[in-house]
Protein backbone atom coordinates (compact mmCIF):
# COMPACT_ATOMS: atom_id res chain seq x y z
CA UNK A 1 0.00 0.00 0.00
CA UNK A 2 1.33 3.44 -0.95
CA UNK A 3 0.48 6.95 0.13
CA UNK A 4 -0.41 9.14 -2.82
CA UNK A 5 -0.92 12.88 -3.20
CA UNK A 6 -3.17 13.43 -6.20
CA UNK A 7 -3.47 17.02 -7.47
CA UNK A 8 -6.10 17.80 -10.10
CA UNK A 9 -9.48 16.07 -10.01
CA UNK A 10 -10.73 16.38 -13.56
CA UNK A 11 -11.84 13.30 -15.45
CA UNK A 12 -8.36 11.79 -15.60
CA UNK A 13 -7.61 12.53 -11.95
CA UNK A 14 -11.00 11.18 -10.92
CA UNK A 15 -10.36 7.84 -12.62
CA UNK A 16 -6.92 7.58 -11.03
CA UNK A 17 -8.40 8.22 -7.58
CA UNK A 18 -11.09 5.58 -8.07
CA UNK A 19 -8.58 2.99 -9.30
CA UNK A 20 -6.19 3.76 -6.44
CA UNK A 21 -9.10 3.17 -4.08
CA UNK A 22 -9.73 -0.24 -5.66
CA UNK A 23 -6.05 -1.07 -5.13
CA UNK A 24 -6.31 -0.02 -1.45
CA UNK A 25 -3.81 2.84 -1.60
CA UNK A 26 -4.14 5.86 0.69
CA UNK A 27 -4.92 8.91 -1.44
CA UNK A 28 -4.98 12.58 -0.50
CA UNK A 29 -6.94 14.35 -3.26
CA UNK A 30 -6.50 18.07 -3.97
CA UNK A 31 -8.32 20.50 -6.24
CA UNK A 32 -9.44 24.12 -5.99
CA UNK A 33 -12.90 23.14 -7.23
CA UNK A 34 -15.09 22.25 -4.23
CA UNK A 35 -17.57 20.16 -6.25
CA UNK A 36 -14.81 17.97 -7.64
CA UNK A 37 -13.36 17.38 -4.19
CA UNK A 38 -16.72 16.51 -2.66
CA UNK A 39 -17.51 14.08 -5.48
CA UNK A 40 -14.41 12.04 -4.69
CA UNK A 41 -14.72 11.91 -0.90
CA UNK A 42 -16.07 8.32 -0.94
CA UNK A 43 -12.99 7.14 -2.86
CA UNK A 44 -10.09 8.82 -1.06
CA UNK A 45 -8.54 8.79 2.39
CA UNK A 46 -8.54 12.56 2.68
CA UNK A 47 -9.21 15.58 0.49
CA UNK A 48 -8.39 19.27 0.50
CA UNK A 49 -9.73 22.26 -1.39
CA UNK A 50 -6.89 24.57 -2.28
CA UNK A 51 -4.57 26.14 -4.84
CA UNK A 52 -1.61 23.84 -5.52
CA UNK A 53 0.46 26.76 -6.85
CA UNK A 54 0.43 28.26 -3.33
CA UNK A 55 3.61 27.18 -1.57
CA UNK A 56 2.18 27.53 1.93
CA UNK A 57 -0.80 25.38 1.03
CA UNK A 58 1.43 22.64 -0.37
CA UNK A 59 3.65 22.77 2.72
CA UNK A 60 0.60 22.19 4.88
CA UNK A 61 -0.03 18.88 3.10
CA UNK A 62 3.28 17.38 4.20
CA UNK A 63 4.56 16.61 0.72
CA UNK A 64 7.59 14.69 2.00
CA UNK A 65 5.36 12.10 3.66
CA UNK A 66 3.86 10.77 0.42
CA UNK A 67 5.39 7.91 -1.55
CA UNK A 68 4.09 9.39 -4.79
CA UNK A 69 2.77 12.75 -5.99
CA UNK A 70 0.69 12.81 -9.20
CA UNK A 71 -0.17 16.08 -10.93
CA UNK A 72 -3.07 15.56 -13.33
CA UNK A 73 -3.95 19.20 -14.04
CA UNK A 74 -4.84 19.24 -17.74
CA UNK A 75 -6.46 22.58 -18.55
CA UNK A 76 -3.87 24.98 -17.10
CA UNK A 77 -0.28 24.10 -18.00
CA UNK A 78 1.17 27.03 -16.04
CA UNK A 79 -0.45 25.73 -12.86
CA UNK A 80 0.73 22.20 -13.61
CA UNK A 81 4.30 23.42 -14.12
CA UNK A 82 4.31 25.56 -10.96
CA UNK A 83 2.82 22.74 -8.91
CA UNK A 84 5.36 20.24 -10.21
CA UNK A 85 8.26 22.56 -9.44
CA UNK A 86 7.00 23.35 -5.94
CA UNK A 87 6.49 19.68 -5.10
CA UNK A 88 10.11 18.92 -5.90
CA UNK A 89 11.37 21.96 -4.03
CA UNK A 90 9.41 20.84 -0.98
CA UNK A 91 11.06 17.42 -1.03
CA UNK A 92 8.57 15.17 -2.84
CA UNK A 93 10.03 11.69 -3.33
CA UNK A 94 8.50 10.94 -6.73
CA UNK A 95 6.59 13.38 -8.92
CA UNK A 96 4.61 12.18 -11.95
CA UNK A 97 2.96 14.92 -14.03
CA UNK A 98 0.49 14.90 -16.88
CA UNK A 99 1.58 16.23 -20.27
CA UNK A 100 -0.45 16.74 -23.41
CA UNK A 101 2.36 17.90 -25.70
CA UNK A 102 6.07 17.12 -26.10
CA UNK A 103 7.04 20.67 -25.20
CA UNK A 104 5.03 20.39 -21.97
CA UNK A 105 6.84 17.16 -21.12
CA UNK A 106 10.24 18.82 -21.62
CA UNK A 107 9.37 21.71 -19.31
CA UNK A 108 7.88 19.40 -16.67
CA UNK A 109 10.95 17.14 -16.67
CA UNK A 110 13.27 20.15 -16.40
CA UNK A 111 11.27 21.61 -13.53
CA UNK A 112 10.81 18.73 -11.12
CA UNK A 113 8.85 15.91 -12.73
CA UNK A 114 10.51 12.52 -12.41
CA UNK A 115 8.16 11.07 -15.03
CA UNK A 116 5.38 12.32 -17.31
CA UNK A 117 2.05 10.81 -18.36
CA UNK A 118 0.55 11.22 -21.84
CA UNK A 119 -3.02 9.94 -21.34
CA UNK A 120 -4.37 11.21 -24.67
CA UNK A 121 -1.35 10.08 -26.71
CA UNK A 122 -1.15 6.72 -24.97
CA UNK A 123 -4.86 6.10 -25.53
CA UNK A 124 -4.55 7.18 -29.16
CA UNK A 125 -1.70 4.72 -29.68
CA UNK A 126 -3.67 1.91 -28.04
CA UNK A 127 -6.85 2.63 -30.00
CA UNK A 128 -5.01 2.89 -33.32
CA UNK A 129 -3.43 -0.54 -32.91
CA UNK A 130 -6.35 -2.25 -31.16
CA UNK A 131 -9.11 -1.22 -33.56
CA UNK A 132 -7.26 -1.47 -36.87
CA UNK A 133 -6.04 -5.04 -36.24
CA UNK A 134 -8.66 -7.77 -36.49
CA UNK A 135 -6.74 -10.28 -34.37
CA UNK A 136 -5.44 -8.05 -31.55
CA UNK A 137 -7.77 -8.06 -28.53
CA UNK A 138 -5.68 -5.78 -26.32
CA UNK A 139 -2.37 -3.96 -26.28
CA UNK A 140 -0.01 -2.43 -23.70
CA UNK A 141 2.87 -0.25 -24.86
CA UNK A 142 6.20 -0.98 -23.14
CA UNK A 143 8.27 1.60 -25.02
CA UNK A 144 8.48 3.04 -28.54
CA UNK A 145 9.37 -0.36 -29.99
CA UNK A 146 7.94 -3.07 -27.75
CA UNK A 147 4.48 -3.93 -26.50
CA UNK A 148 2.45 -6.74 -24.95
CA UNK A 149 -0.35 -7.92 -27.23
CA UNK A 150 -3.34 -10.15 -26.56
CA UNK A 151 -3.72 -12.03 -29.84
CA UNK A 152 -6.11 -14.67 -31.15
CA UNK A 153 -4.52 -18.07 -31.76
CA UNK A 154 -4.36 -18.76 -35.52
CA UNK A 155 -6.34 -21.80 -36.69
CA UNK A 156 -3.24 -23.64 -37.88
CA UNK A 157 -1.78 -23.42 -34.35
CA UNK A 158 -4.58 -25.42 -32.70
CA UNK A 159 -3.30 -28.47 -30.74
CA UNK A 160 0.32 -27.49 -31.39
CA UNK A 161 2.84 -26.97 -28.59
CA UNK A 162 4.95 -23.91 -27.87
CA UNK A 163 8.00 -25.98 -28.81
CA UNK A 164 6.55 -26.92 -32.20
CA UNK A 165 5.63 -23.36 -33.07
CA UNK A 166 9.05 -21.98 -32.02
CA UNK A 167 7.88 -18.39 -32.57
CA UNK A 168 10.62 -16.92 -30.38
CA UNK A 169 13.33 -18.04 -32.81
CA UNK A 170 11.24 -17.59 -35.94
CA UNK A 171 9.72 -14.18 -35.22
CA UNK A 172 11.43 -12.73 -32.09
CA UNK A 173 8.07 -12.90 -30.27
CA UNK A 174 7.74 -14.31 -26.74
CA UNK A 175 4.57 -15.96 -25.42
CA UNK A 176 3.96 -14.74 -21.85
CA UNK A 177 0.61 -16.31 -21.04
CA UNK A 178 -2.55 -17.97 -22.30
CA UNK A 179 -6.10 -16.74 -21.74
CA UNK A 180 -8.53 -19.65 -21.71
CA UNK A 181 -12.20 -19.42 -20.75
CA UNK A 182 -11.62 -15.94 -19.34
CA UNK A 183 -8.70 -16.96 -17.10
CA UNK A 184 -5.06 -16.11 -17.71
CA UNK A 185 -2.34 -18.66 -17.02
CA UNK A 186 1.30 -17.59 -16.96
CA UNK A 187 2.45 -21.18 -16.43
CA UNK A 188 3.84 -21.72 -19.92
CA UNK A 189 6.05 -24.71 -20.76
CA UNK A 190 7.53 -25.93 -24.08
CA UNK A 191 4.95 -28.74 -24.24
CA UNK A 192 1.97 -26.44 -23.54
CA UNK A 193 -0.56 -26.85 -26.34
CA UNK A 194 -2.73 -24.08 -27.74
CA UNK A 195 -6.44 -24.64 -28.28
CA UNK A 196 -9.29 -23.15 -30.26
CA UNK A 197 -10.72 -19.97 -28.64
CA UNK A 198 -7.47 -19.34 -26.74
CA UNK A 199 -5.88 -15.92 -26.84
CA UNK A 200 -2.21 -15.50 -25.98
CA UNK A 201 -0.22 -12.69 -24.39
CA UNK A 202 2.89 -12.03 -26.46
CA UNK A 203 5.80 -9.63 -26.05
CA UNK A 204 7.53 -8.18 -29.09
CA UNK A 205 7.84 -5.41 -31.61
CA UNK A 206 4.65 -4.51 -33.45
CA UNK A 207 6.26 -5.28 -36.82
CA UNK A 208 7.31 -8.77 -35.60
CA UNK A 209 3.87 -9.47 -34.12
CA UNK A 210 2.26 -8.42 -37.42
CA UNK A 211 4.49 -10.81 -39.36
CA UNK A 212 3.98 -13.65 -36.91
CA UNK A 213 0.19 -13.44 -36.92
CA UNK A 214 -0.26 -12.16 -40.50
CA UNK A 215 -1.95 -8.98 -39.23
Amino acid sequence: MKTVLLIGLGRFGKHIAMKMNELHHQVMAVDKNEERVEALLPFVTNAQIGDSTNEEFLKSLGVRNFDLCIVTIGSDFQSSLETTSLLKELGAKLVVSRASRDIHAKFLLRNGADEVLYPERQLASWASIRYTSDHIADYVEIDEDYGIFEVEVPMNWYEKSIRELDIRNRYNVNILGIKREGKISMNIAPDTQLQENDTIMVLGKLVDVQKCFHI
